[in-house]
């Protein structure tokens, strides 16, 4: 019983570190946002904070883990457009500057098999285009998209576009990302 109770309590624990690492990514950005600054957000020492995550980089991966279930929870209800989900986080992004920074910076280092992002980027890739795939199978079906197109490739597409316009985005603030989304999406219409 007393194992349940340590157990509970270690998850609800590591649920308030990754709010308050969260909150510090999303204001401090990636680079500025050191173990020590997101332990005392948490009030615990950094040895504390590893407890739970092991290393900073499996920590960065938490949290990213963390921003995706809450994007997921917060844009539940335009899921079943992908388009419309997509052009939602976009412009939610514009106000998480840190958070864009560290998807970005972890995005390149996972490239490399051994880093701790990669499990992850390639499960979120497979997540995301396998779920997005039937909402665009269906708008080619009720005529809002050119069905001469293969919808694997138009998600693949998208997905490297909004990854771009990130990039993009963190050089040039003025980058409207959603908007430049929108232009490629009106590509897609018949």
């Amino acid at each position: 019983m007393a194992t349940r109770g340590a157990y509970a309590k270690g998850v609800i624990k590591r649920e308030e570190i990754l709010d308050a690492a969260l909150a510090v990514v999303a204001e401090h950005g990636y680079r500025k946002a050191s173990v020590r600054e997101i332990a005392d957000a948490a009030g615990l020492s950094p040895a504390g904070l590893l407890h739970y995550f092991g290393t900073k980089e499996e920590l960065f991966v938490a949290i990213l883990r963390a921003r995706d279930e809450r994007d997921a929870r917060v844009y539940a209800d335009a899921a079943a457009d992908p388009v419309t989900a997509l052009l939602d986080v976009m412009r939610h992004n514009a106000s998480v500057p840190g958070l864009v920074q560290l998807y970005a910076q972890l995005a390149a280092e996972a490239g490399d098999p051994e880093h701790p992002a990669h499990a992850y980027f390639r499960e979120r890739t497979a997540t995301v285009e396998g779920a997005s795939v039937a909402g665009i199978v269906a708008a080619q079906a009720e005529g809002t998209v050119r069905s001469d197109l293969d919808p694997a490739w138009i998600i693949r597409a998208v997905h490297a576009l909004a990854d771009g316009l990130q990039s993009a985005w963190m050089l040039d603030p003025s980058v409207d990302m959603a908007a430049d989304i929108e232009q490629f999406v009106a590509l897609l219409r018949p």
